[in-house]
Protein backbone atom coordinates (compact mmCIF):
# COMPACT_ATOMS: atom_id res chain seq x y z
CA UNK A 1 0.00 0.00 0.00
CA UNK A 2 2.83 2.27 0.38
CA UNK A 3 4.19 1.61 -2.77
CA UNK A 4 0.46 2.71 -4.32
CA UNK A 5 0.15 5.55 -2.04
CA UNK A 6 3.71 7.19 -3.18
CA UNK A 7 2.45 7.53 -6.79
CA UNK A 8 -0.18 9.98 -5.75
CA UNK A 9 1.29 13.26 -4.92
CA UNK A 10 -2.06 15.04 -3.41
CA UNK A 11 -1.95 12.33 -0.55
CA UNK A 12 0.71 14.20 0.70
CA UNK A 13 -1.47 17.31 1.38
CA UNK A 14 -2.11 18.66 4.44
CA UNK A 15 -5.59 20.11 5.85
CA UNK A 16 -5.76 22.50 8.35
CA UNK A 17 -2.45 21.00 9.79
CA UNK A 18 -3.87 17.19 9.23
CA UNK A 19 -2.73 14.81 6.96
CA UNK A 20 -5.45 14.70 4.15
CA UNK A 21 -7.48 11.48 4.20
CA UNK A 22 -9.30 11.37 1.03
CA UNK A 23 -12.83 9.46 1.50
CA UNK A 24 -14.55 11.21 -1.80
CA UNK A 25 -13.84 8.72 -3.84
CA UNK A 26 -16.90 8.18 -5.18
CA UNK A 27 -17.21 11.70 -6.39
CA UNK A 28 -14.03 11.24 -8.29
CA UNK A 29 -10.59 10.00 -7.59
CA UNK A 30 -7.23 10.92 -7.25
CA UNK A 31 -5.07 10.82 -10.33
CA UNK A 32 -1.59 8.81 -10.34
CA UNK A 33 1.91 10.33 -11.52
CA UNK A 34 1.19 8.71 -14.61
CA UNK A 35 -1.95 9.85 -15.30
CA UNK A 36 -0.61 13.32 -14.97
CA UNK A 37 2.55 12.82 -16.55
CA UNK A 38 0.67 11.74 -19.65
CA UNK A 39 -1.30 15.03 -19.92
CA UNK A 40 1.28 16.83 -19.44
CA UNK A 41 3.67 15.30 -22.11
CA UNK A 42 0.76 15.39 -24.29
CA UNK A 43 0.32 19.42 -24.20
CA UNK A 44 4.18 19.35 -24.09
CA UNK A 45 5.20 17.10 -27.17
CA UNK A 46 2.34 16.31 -28.62
CA UNK A 47 -0.22 18.64 -28.95
CA UNK A 48 -3.05 19.20 -32.47
CA UNK A 49 -6.19 17.98 -32.99
CA UNK A 50 -6.67 14.36 -34.64
CA UNK A 51 -7.74 12.71 -37.71
CA UNK A 52 -7.57 15.79 -40.22
CA UNK A 53 -3.81 16.29 -40.53
CA UNK A 54 -1.31 14.98 -42.56
CA UNK A 55 1.31 16.06 -40.06
CA UNK A 56 3.45 14.49 -37.88
CA UNK A 57 2.12 15.51 -34.80
CA UNK A 58 -1.66 14.53 -35.91
CA UNK A 59 -0.69 11.06 -36.99
CA UNK A 60 0.62 10.29 -34.11
CA UNK A 61 -1.48 11.91 -31.50
CA UNK A 62 -4.37 10.31 -33.86
CA UNK A 63 -2.79 6.77 -32.92
CA UNK A 64 -2.41 7.29 -29.50
CA UNK A 65 -6.12 8.38 -29.29
CA UNK A 66 -7.35 5.55 -31.03
CA UNK A 67 -4.70 3.05 -29.18
CA UNK A 68 -6.54 4.29 -26.16
CA UNK A 69 -10.29 3.24 -27.59
CA UNK A 70 -8.82 -0.43 -28.73
CA UNK A 71 -7.52 -0.17 -24.37
CA UNK A 72 -10.84 0.18 -23.15
CA UNK A 73 -12.00 -2.33 -25.74
CA UNK A 74 -9.65 -4.83 -24.43
CA UNK A 75 -10.95 -3.50 -20.53
CA UNK A 76 -14.53 -4.02 -20.55
CA UNK A 77 -14.39 -6.77 -23.23
CA UNK A 78 -16.46 -5.67 -25.93
CA UNK A 79 -16.53 -7.02 -29.37
CA UNK A 80 -15.29 -4.00 -31.56
CA UNK A 81 -13.28 -1.54 -30.99
CA UNK A 82 -15.92 0.81 -32.77
CA UNK A 83 -18.22 0.21 -30.24
CA UNK A 84 -16.64 2.37 -27.95
CA UNK A 85 -17.77 6.37 -28.34
CA UNK A 86 -15.85 8.49 -26.50
CA UNK A 87 -17.96 11.38 -24.29
CA UNK A 88 -17.53 14.36 -21.45
CA UNK A 89 -18.43 11.74 -18.87
CA UNK A 90 -21.36 9.12 -17.91
CA UNK A 91 -23.75 11.80 -18.00
CA UNK A 92 -23.04 13.02 -21.61
CA UNK A 93 -22.92 9.41 -22.42
CA UNK A 94 -26.58 8.46 -21.15
CA UNK A 95 -27.92 11.83 -22.75
CA UNK A 96 -26.41 10.55 -26.08
CA UNK A 97 -28.78 7.18 -25.36
CA UNK A 98 -31.92 8.94 -24.48
CA UNK A 99 -31.96 11.68 -26.93
CA UNK A 100 -31.15 9.56 -29.99
CA UNK A 101 -32.91 6.30 -28.86
CA UNK A 102 -36.38 8.63 -27.91
CA UNK A 103 -35.82 10.12 -31.73
CA UNK A 104 -35.92 6.74 -33.36
CA UNK A 105 -37.88 4.72 -30.58
CA UNK A 106 -39.79 6.42 -28.47
CA UNK A 107 -43.58 7.28 -29.68
CA UNK A 108 -46.89 8.24 -27.43
CA UNK A 109 -47.41 5.92 -24.97
CA UNK A 110 -44.29 3.99 -24.97
CA UNK A 111 -42.68 3.09 -21.75
CA UNK A 112 -39.26 3.27 -19.93
CA UNK A 113 -38.18 1.50 -16.86
CA UNK A 114 -35.48 2.75 -14.42
CA UNK A 115 -34.98 2.14 -10.50
CA UNK A 116 -35.33 4.26 -7.75
CA UNK A 117 -31.63 4.20 -7.03
CA UNK A 118 -30.60 6.08 -9.73
CA UNK A 119 -28.45 9.00 -10.17
CA UNK A 120 -29.86 12.11 -11.14
CA UNK A 121 -27.38 11.71 -14.49
CA UNK A 122 -30.16 8.33 -15.31
CA UNK A 123 -33.13 9.75 -14.67
CA UNK A 124 -33.43 13.49 -15.89
CA UNK A 125 -32.11 12.73 -19.57
CA UNK A 126 -35.35 9.48 -19.31
CA UNK A 127 -37.67 12.29 -17.85
CA UNK A 128 -36.62 14.73 -20.88
CA UNK A 129 -37.23 12.01 -23.32
CA UNK A 130 -40.75 10.88 -22.03
CA UNK A 131 -41.68 14.89 -22.00
CA UNK A 132 -40.99 14.97 -25.94
CA UNK A 133 -42.40 11.90 -26.67
CA UNK A 134 -45.31 11.79 -24.46
CA UNK A 135 -44.43 8.54 -22.89
CA UNK A 136 -44.23 7.26 -19.28
CA UNK A 137 -41.41 6.80 -16.63
CA UNK A 138 -41.71 3.24 -14.55
CA UNK A 139 -39.59 2.76 -11.71
CA UNK A 140 -37.98 -0.20 -9.73
CA UNK A 141 -38.89 -0.02 -6.05
CA UNK A 142 -36.42 -1.09 -3.30
CA UNK A 143 -36.20 -2.39 0.06
CA UNK A 144 -34.78 -0.83 3.79
CA UNK A 145 -31.52 -2.26 2.90
CA UNK A 146 -31.33 -0.87 -0.29
CA UNK A 147 -31.52 -3.97 -2.38
CA UNK A 148 -33.78 -3.91 -5.86
CA UNK A 149 -37.33 -5.83 -5.66
CA UNK A 150 -37.08 -8.01 -8.67
CA UNK A 151 -40.13 -9.43 -8.52
CA UNK A 152 -41.70 -5.89 -8.78
CA UNK A 153 -39.28 -5.00 -11.56
CA UNK A 154 -40.70 -8.14 -13.77
CA UNK A 155 -44.07 -7.11 -12.92
CA UNK A 156 -43.22 -3.64 -14.55
CA UNK A 157 -43.20 -4.58 -18.33
CA UNK A 158 -45.85 -4.59 -20.96
CA UNK A 159 -46.05 -4.37 -24.35
CA UNK A 160 -45.22 -0.57 -24.74
CA UNK A 161 -41.86 -1.07 -22.41
CA UNK A 162 -39.09 0.31 -24.55
CA UNK A 163 -35.67 0.47 -22.37
CA UNK A 164 -34.33 -0.61 -19.39
CA UNK A 165 -31.73 1.78 -17.50
CA UNK A 166 -30.13 1.12 -14.31
CA UNK A 167 -26.82 1.69 -12.35
CA UNK A 168 -24.70 -1.04 -12.07
CA UNK A 169 -23.77 -0.26 -8.30
CA UNK A 170 -25.44 2.69 -6.61
CA UNK A 171 -23.61 5.81 -5.68
CA UNK A 172 -24.98 6.56 -2.68
CA UNK A 173 -26.12 2.59 -1.13
CA UNK A 174 -23.51 1.19 -2.60
CA UNK A 175 -25.57 -1.56 -3.78
CA UNK A 176 -23.88 -3.95 -6.24
CA UNK A 177 -27.86 -4.67 -8.59
CA UNK A 178 -28.04 -7.73 -10.42
CA UNK A 179 -27.56 -6.59 -13.99
CA UNK A 180 -27.05 -9.63 -15.42
CA UNK A 181 -30.72 -11.07 -14.50
CA UNK A 182 -32.03 -7.93 -15.33
CA UNK A 183 -30.08 -7.86 -18.72
CA UNK A 184 -31.39 -11.48 -19.15
CA UNK A 185 -35.34 -10.81 -18.22
CA UNK A 186 -35.66 -7.61 -19.88
CA UNK A 187 -33.83 -9.28 -23.45
CA UNK A 188 -36.53 -12.18 -22.84
CA UNK A 189 -39.12 -9.39 -23.22
CA UNK A 190 -37.39 -7.79 -26.18
CA UNK A 191 -36.47 -4.86 -24.26
CA UNK A 192 -32.93 -3.53 -24.98
CA UNK A 193 -30.87 -2.00 -21.56
CA UNK A 194 -28.27 0.42 -20.69
CA UNK A 195 -26.09 0.27 -17.50
CA UNK A 196 -24.89 3.15 -15.62
CA UNK A 197 -21.59 2.00 -14.47
CA UNK A 198 -19.88 4.80 -13.23
CA UNK A 199 -19.36 3.82 -9.91
CA UNK A 200 -18.42 0.29 -10.91
CA UNK A 201 -15.76 0.67 -13.33
CA UNK A 202 -13.10 1.18 -11.01
CA UNK A 203 -14.34 -1.16 -8.05
CA UNK A 204 -15.33 -4.62 -9.88
CA UNK A 205 -14.42 -6.33 -13.38
CA UNK A 206 -16.92 -5.07 -15.91
CA UNK A 207 -17.31 -8.02 -19.03
CA UNK A 208 -19.89 -6.40 -21.49
CA UNK A 209 -20.30 -9.35 -23.73
CA UNK A 210 -20.84 -11.50 -20.59
CA UNK A 211 -23.31 -8.92 -19.32
CA UNK A 212 -24.69 -8.97 -22.51
CA UNK A 213 -25.93 -5.09 -22.11
CA UNK A 214 -26.63 -2.89 -24.85
CA UNK A 215 -24.98 0.09 -23.88
CA UNK A 216 -22.82 0.84 -20.69
CA UNK A 217 -21.41 4.29 -19.58
CA UNK A 218 -18.81 5.05 -17.23
CA UNK A 219 -16.68 8.39 -16.52
CA UNK A 220 -12.88 8.61 -16.56
CA UNK A 221 -12.69 10.82 -13.09
CA UNK A 222 -13.92 8.01 -10.88
CA UNK A 223 -11.31 5.44 -12.44
CA UNK A 224 -8.03 7.85 -11.77
CA UNK A 225 -8.09 9.20 -15.08
CA UNK A 226 -8.68 12.82 -16.11
CA UNK A 227 -12.07 14.44 -15.17
CA UNK A 228 -13.52 15.71 -19.03
CA UNK A 229 -13.55 12.01 -20.72
CA UNK A 230 -15.96 9.02 -20.77
CA UNK A 231 -17.12 6.19 -22.43
CA UNK A 232 -20.15 4.53 -24.09
CA UNK A 233 -20.11 1.43 -25.32
CA UNK A 234 -23.01 0.49 -27.31
CA UNK A 235 -23.92 -3.03 -29.38
CA UNK A 236 -22.37 -2.28 -32.84
CA UNK A 237 -26.03 -2.92 -33.97
CA UNK A 238 -27.77 -0.54 -31.63
CA UNK A 239 -25.61 2.62 -32.57
CA UNK A 240 -25.58 1.77 -36.35
CA UNK A 241 -29.76 2.09 -35.46
CA UNK A 242 -30.16 5.46 -33.44
CA UNK A 243 -28.71 8.81 -34.91
CA UNK A 244 -26.44 11.16 -34.66
CA UNK A 245 -26.55 12.71 -31.13
CA UNK A 246 -24.64 16.12 -32.21
CA UNK A 247 -23.57 17.88 -35.59
CA UNK A 248 -20.31 19.18 -36.59
CA UNK A 249 -17.51 17.97 -37.66
CA UNK A 250 -15.75 14.48 -37.49
CA UNK A 251 -18.86 12.90 -37.51
CA UNK A 252 -20.02 13.34 -41.11
CA UNK A 253 -18.45 11.65 -44.79
CA UNK A 254 -20.33 14.32 -46.76
CA UNK A 255 -21.96 17.35 -46.66
CA UNK A 256 -23.89 19.16 -49.59
CA UNK A 257 -26.64 22.35 -48.92
CA UNK A 258 -28.87 19.33 -50.38
CA UNK A 259 -27.98 16.46 -48.02
CA UNK A 260 -25.64 15.17 -45.28
CA UNK A 261 -23.92 11.61 -45.17
CA UNK A 262 -23.10 10.91 -41.48
CA UNK A 263 -19.90 8.83 -40.84
CA UNK A 264 -19.53 5.46 -39.59
CA UNK A 265 -18.98 3.95 -36.15
CA UNK A 266 -17.91 5.08 -33.82
CA UNK A 267 -17.08 8.47 -35.37
CA UNK A 268 -21.11 9.05 -35.88
CA UNK A 269 -21.37 9.99 -32.26
CA UNK A 270 -17.90 11.96 -31.76
CA UNK A 271 -18.68 15.30 -32.96
CA UNK A 272 -16.50 18.59 -32.92
CA UNK A 273 -12.70 18.27 -31.90
CA UNK A 274 -12.13 15.57 -28.58
CA UNK A 275 -10.30 16.11 -25.73
CA UNK A 276 -7.49 14.37 -27.00
CA UNK A 277 -5.38 14.42 -23.56
CA UNK A 278 -7.65 13.14 -21.61
CA UNK A 279 -8.33 10.36 -23.39
CA UNK A 280 -4.95 9.71 -23.47
CA UNK A 281 -4.87 9.70 -19.68
CA UNK A 282 -7.73 7.10 -19.86
CA UNK A 283 -5.70 4.52 -21.00
CA UNK A 284 -3.03 5.40 -18.90
CA UNK A 285 -5.30 5.14 -16.04
CA UNK A 286 -6.21 1.35 -17.01
CA UNK A 287 -2.63 0.38 -17.23
CA UNK A 288 -2.75 1.38 -13.86
CA UNK A 289 -5.39 -0.81 -12.87
CA UNK A 290 -4.59 -3.27 -14.83
CA UNK A 291 -1.07 -2.97 -13.19
CA UNK A 292 -2.39 -3.64 -9.90
CA UNK A 293 -5.21 -5.81 -10.54
CA UNK A 294 -9.09 -5.84 -10.25
CA UNK A 295 -9.15 -8.32 -8.57
CA UNK A 296 -6.87 -7.15 -6.15
CA UNK A 297 -8.64 -3.38 -5.77
CA UNK A 298 -11.64 -5.21 -5.40
CA UNK A 299 -10.72 -7.44 -2.24
CA UNK A 300 -8.58 -4.44 -0.56
CA UNK A 301 -11.54 -2.15 -1.21
CA UNK A 302 -13.84 -4.88 0.46
CA UNK A 303 -11.48 -5.35 3.55
CA UNK A 304 -12.06 -1.42 3.72
CA UNK A 305 -15.31 -1.47 3.72
CA UNK A 306 -15.95 -4.52 6.17
CA UNK A 307 -13.23 -2.69 8.72
CA UNK A 308 -15.16 0.47 8.36
CA UNK A 309 -18.67 -0.83 8.97
CA UNK A 310 -17.16 -2.78 12.35
CA UNK A 311 -15.39 0.23 13.94
CA UNK A 312 -18.42 2.83 12.92
CA UNK A 313 -20.60 0.78 15.02
CA UNK A 314 -18.49 1.89 18.22
CA UNK A 315 -19.95 5.12 17.16
CA UNK A 316 -22.78 6.69 19.71
CA UNK A 317 -26.00 7.11 17.32
CA UNK A 318 -24.82 6.37 14.09
CA UNK A 319 -27.83 4.80 11.53
CA UNK A 320 -26.39 3.51 7.99
CA UNK A 321 -28.31 4.35 5.14
CA UNK A 322 -28.04 1.12 2.68
CA UNK A 323 -27.03 -2.65 4.02
CA UNK A 324 -27.05 -4.47 0.61
CA UNK A 325 -25.34 -7.79 1.05
CA UNK A 326 -23.65 -7.07 -2.23
CA UNK A 327 -21.55 -3.99 -1.52
CA UNK A 328 -18.99 -1.47 -3.23
CA UNK A 329 -17.24 0.27 -0.75
CA UNK A 330 -19.61 3.22 0.22
CA UNK A 331 -20.77 3.81 3.20
CA UNK A 332 -23.09 6.46 3.71
CA UNK A 333 -24.59 7.15 7.20
CA UNK A 334 -26.29 9.63 9.72
CA UNK A 335 -24.88 10.75 13.30
CA UNK A 336 -27.94 10.88 15.32
CA UNK A 337 -30.03 13.51 14.30
CA UNK A 338 -27.23 15.74 12.95
CA UNK A 339 -27.60 17.37 9.73
CA UNK A 340 -24.96 16.14 7.21
CA UNK A 341 -23.25 19.19 6.17
CA UNK A 342 -22.48 19.86 9.99
CA UNK A 343 -20.54 16.17 10.49
CA UNK A 344 -19.02 16.98 7.08
CA UNK A 345 -18.16 20.25 8.00
CA UNK A 346 -16.41 19.28 11.58
CA UNK A 347 -14.85 16.52 9.59
CA UNK A 348 -13.40 18.45 7.10
CA UNK A 349 -11.86 20.26 9.80
CA UNK A 350 -9.96 17.09 11.12
CA UNK A 351 -8.55 16.30 7.90
CA UNK A 352 -11.11 14.29 6.58
CA UNK A 353 -12.69 14.63 3.12
CA UNK A 354 -16.29 13.11 2.98
CA UNK A 355 -19.42 13.75 0.57
CA UNK A 356 -22.56 15.13 2.25
CA UNK A 357 -25.86 16.13 0.73
CA UNK A 358 -28.26 13.93 -1.43
CA UNK A 359 -25.01 12.51 -4.07
CA UNK A 360 -28.06 13.64 -6.82
CA UNK A 361 -30.09 10.78 -5.77
CA UNK A 362 -32.62 13.00 -4.42
CA UNK A 363 -35.44 10.05 -5.04
CA UNK A 364 -33.22 8.24 -2.42
CA UNK A 365 -33.69 10.30 0.36
CA UNK A 366 -36.91 10.63 -0.15
CA UNK A 367 -37.51 7.39 0.40
CA UNK A 368 -35.70 7.58 4.02
CA UNK A 369 -37.04 10.49 4.72
CA UNK A 370 -34.11 12.12 5.05
CA UNK A 371 -32.28 15.50 3.87
CA UNK A 372 -29.23 13.45 2.79
CA UNK A 373 -26.20 11.37 4.14
CA UNK A 374 -22.51 11.62 5.39
CA UNK A 375 -21.12 9.60 2.30
CA UNK A 376 -17.11 7.83 3.03
CA UNK A 377 -15.88 6.03 0.41
CA UNK A 378 -12.65 4.37 -0.45
CA UNK A 379 -10.53 3.37 -3.33
CA UNK A 380 -7.25 1.30 -3.65
CA UNK A 381 -4.84 3.87 -2.00
CA UNK A 382 -6.82 4.42 1.41
CA UNK A 383 -5.58 2.36 4.26
CA UNK A 384 -7.16 0.34 7.81
CA UNK A 385 -5.33 3.57 9.55
CA UNK A 386 -7.31 6.13 7.84
CA UNK A 387 -10.21 4.32 8.74
CA UNK A 388 -8.88 4.37 12.15
CA UNK A 389 -8.36 8.15 12.47
CA UNK A 390 -11.96 8.64 10.53
CA UNK A 391 -13.55 6.90 13.41
CA UNK A 392 -11.37 8.60 15.63
CA UNK A 393 -12.61 11.95 14.25
CA UNK A 394 -16.50 11.08 14.79
CA UNK A 395 -16.27 9.88 18.37
CA UNK A 396 -14.66 13.52 18.96
CA UNK A 397 -16.99 15.44 17.12
CA UNK A 398 -20.15 13.36 17.94
CA UNK A 399 -21.07 14.70 21.01
CA UNK A 400 -20.71 18.56 19.46
CA UNK A 401 -23.32 17.44 17.61
CA UNK A 402 -25.86 16.38 20.48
Amino acid sequence: MENVRELFDILNTSVYGKPLIYFDNAATTQKPRSVVETLTGYYTTLNSNIHRGAHYLSSTATEAYEQSRRKVQSFINAKHPHEIVFTRGTTEAINLVASSFAKRFLTDGDEIIISGMEHHSNIVPWQMACEAKNAKLKVIPFTDEGVLDMKAFEGLFGRRTKLVAVNHVSNTLGTINPIKDIVAYAHKQGVPVLIDGAQAISHIAVDVQDIDCDFYCFSGHKMYAPMGVGVLYGKEAMLNDLPPYQGGGEMIKDVSFEKTTYNELPFKFEAGTPSVGDVLGLKTAIEFMETIGIANIANHEKRLLDYAVEQMKTVDDIRFIGTAPNKTSVVSFLVGSSHPYDVGTLLDKLGVAVRTGHHCTQPIMERYGIPGTVRASFAIYNTMEEIDEFVKALKRIAPMLM
